[in-house]
Formats: C-alpha cells, sequence, structure tokens
C-alpha cells in the first residue's frame, strides 16, 4: 500500500512516496547549504515524503551544471549537508544525495566534458572529451563523495545516470563516439557506471545504501533504449545497485518526450515510463521506483497494486503542493493540482529556488 511503513535497502520509511531529484537552486556561495534549502526540504518532510532525493549535487566544480546548484567537492560543504540532514530527520522523513556531473552539459563551457566532444546548443561551443587518466580520477571523485554524504549523516546516495548528463553522455551512443574501453559497445559505454557503484561500495562500506537514477530510453536519434537499459539494470542488480529509478528523456528530446514535459491538447495521461517499467520487473528483482507524469493517487496505488512499481517518485507536483502526500493520505480522491506548466523553473534562473508560480498567481 502507498501508505504502509516499509523498509527500502535498510531504510525504515513511512511510505512508498519518494521526492524525486528536483533542483532547487537556493545555495549560498560556493554551492554551500543554505537556510533556505533546508527550510524546503523540512517543509517537504513535514508533508508527508517518505524519502527525500536532494536536486543534483555535483562532485566536481567541472561538472557543476548550474551557478545555484548544492556541491559535494570537497569537506567543506559536510557541515551545511549535516544540518539538512538532520533537519529532516527531526521532521520525520528520510533522505538520500543525488550524486551528480554534467559533463558536457556543465555551466562553464571552458571546462565542460563529456565522453567525446559533443555540441553544446546553448551556448554554440564544443565540450571537451575525457581523457581515460580524467574517468578515473572522476570515479575516485564520486566515491569521495559517497563517504562525506555519509558523513553528513545521509541514509544513503543515488547515482544520477539520467536526462543527458555525464553518466546518461557515456550510455547513449548519440553521444558516445569514444573508441576506447569506454565507447563503442554497450559493455563499454556502462563501464563507468559500474566502476562508480564498486568504488562507492568499496570506500562507504557495501552496508552504505546506494541508487541510481536512469533513463528508460532517451528518445532521441542513436539513443539510448529501453533494451539497453534491461541490461544496464542487470549488470547494475548483479552488482549490488539497491535500488533503481526509472525515467526518460534529456533536454535534446522533443518536447512531448523530455523529462519535464509539458500536456499537449490531447487527454493527459499519467505514468510515462509505465511501459518500460513492466518490462523491467518483469526481469528484475530490485526495488524500482518509478517516475515521470504520476498525479493521482488512485494511479499511484494502481501501479503499486499491479506490480508496476515498488515505490513512487514525484517532483513538480511536490513543487505545487509539498504537503500532497499527507493531503493523499486523508483524502485519496484528491488529483494533484500541478499543471505541469513548468512556470516553478522560471525563479531558478536569477537565484530565487524553484517555486510554483501559477499556484502564486491563483494567491494574488
Amino acid at each position: 500500500m502507498l501508505f504502509e511503513e516499509n523498509t527500502l535497502a535498510g531504510i525504515q520509511l513511512k511510505n512508498r512516496i519518494v521526492r524525486s531529484a528536483t533542483h532547487e537552486g537556493l545555495t549560498l556561495d560556493g554551492g554551500l547549504v543554505s537556510p533556505k534549502l533546508t527550510e524546503m526540504l523540512t517543509q517537504l518532510a513535514d508533508g508527508g515524503t517518505g524519502l527525500i532525493i536532494t536536486g543534483h549535487c555535483a562532485v566536481e566544480l567541472a561538472g557543476k551544471a548550474g551557478r545555484w546548484q548544492t556541491m559535494i567537492d570537497r569537506d567543506e560543504t559536510i557541515p551545511g549537508l549535516t544540518e539538512l540532514v538532520n533537519a529532516v530527520h527531526d521532521h520525520g522523513s528520510k533522505i538520500i544525495v543525488q550524486l551528480a556531473h554534467a559533463g558536457a552539459a556543465a555551466m562553464n563551457p571552458e571546462t565542460a566534458m563529456g565522453p567525446s566532444e559533443i555540441f553544446r546548443s546553448i551556448d554554440k561551443k564544443t565540450s571537451g572529451a575525457m581523457t581515460v587518466d580524467y574517468i578515473h580520477k572522476l570515479v575516485k571523485k564520486f566515491g569521495q563523495a559517497a563517504v562525506r554524504a555519509q558523513k553528513a549523516g545521509f541514509d544513503g546516495v543515488q547515482i544520477h545516470a539520467a536526462h543527458g548528463y555525464l553518466l546518461s553522455q557515456f550510455l547513449s551512443p548519440h553521444y558516445n563516439q569514444r573508441n576506447d574501453g569506454y565507447g563503442g559497445e554497450l559493455e563499454n559505454r556502462e563501464r563507468i557506471i559500474i566502476e562508480i557503484l564498486r568504488e562507492i561500495k568499496h570506500q562507504a562500506g557495501h552496508d552504505f545504501p546506494v541508487m541510481i537514477k536512469i533513463n528508460s530510453e532517451d528518445f532521441i536519434e542513436n539513443g539510448f533504449t529501453v533494451d539497453e537499459m534491461l541490461r544496464v539494470c542487470r549488470m547494475l542488480e548483479s552488482n549490488g545497485i539497491d535500488t533503481i529509478e526509472l525515467s526518460g528523456g534529456t533536454m535534446e528530446s522533443p518536447k512531448h518526450l523530455n523529462p519535464v514535459r509539458k500536456p499537449d491538447n490531447s487527454q493527459w495521461e499519467e505514468g510515462y515510463y509505465t511501459e518500460a517499467a513492466i518490462k523491467f520487473k518483469k526481469q528484475m528483482q530490485v526495488p524500482l521506483i518509478l517516475v515521470g507524469g504520476i498525479r493521482t493517487c488512485q494511479f499511484a496505488q494502481c501501479l503499486l497494486d499491479e506490480g508496476t512499481a515498488d515505490y513512487i517518485a514525484l517532483s513538480r507536483p511536490l513543487i505545487r503542493e509539498p504537503d500532497l502526500p499527507n493531503i493523499w493520505r486523508d483524502n485519496p480522491a484528491h488529483d494533484s493540482t500541478c499543471l505541469s506548466c513548468n512556470l516553478c523553473f522560471r525563479p531558478l534562473l536569477t537565484g530565487r529556488g524553484v517555486s510554483c508560480l501559477a499556484a502564486k498567481r491563483l494567491q494574488k
């Protein structure tokens, strides 16, 4: 049931609702945790979310995606992260940190690097390509970031391998044009992710929960496919991944297929990646978190009842209604009031943090 207590990778949860990683855009200088960021995540805890996944936290400066992104690249970040974790725990929820690297999509075009040289449509520049030595050092940095997360008290970490960021770029033949041990066949394209998983387990210990967010498919020409996703997930499972979150698309995907798609004129359909999730559950034993267009308590419960997913992840609905889990618990007939209009991302551009502008307009 959606609101039953349960255990995920040894983490005791009050329900099966997950806040999918969402860029908050609320840090102090240097990517340090701010009081506003702590307030936002404790509000989610008060609102009933069982497991909160932080917005993407960069493991090195060259992998930073945006100006107000949280960093976990150095020990200086640990005190603020510790305060954040303690606040969320005090308000009754569990929290894991998403470890990320933007790769060719990094904020600084001068230092941005991907698996290959990649043209950046945002500024018409081309990223660099990582050397094998750089890849090996970066794998270590993911492990070091996981240790910082452990010291800060996080309940686990999630590897960000979706949405066209670095690890998604490595997986996708659309971006990955390498001809060495990290390119070509899928076994090579997935290598960096398997190495990161093993490195985190090595540095943080095998009892520290490690999750991953991965695309069901890229929805672009010569992109990562569902069949490839299933093969990668089988390899992740055999290497001890604790949980997999299934998403999809990149910012280069068609607008109706990108990760934050808007509804078109046709009837809104919940569950963007349901078909991929069904295929996943037929082959995998590892718990599945499913995100993507879930807007009603009835549909969320149906996904659980049918065995399509083990946990339900939400992003934009929790920006609109941080207390949506509590609302659903008391009134399952309530539908999320999120319009999927994406106005919530506009304040990010000016450092005000993600927030629902549509709701604010209604209050005026």
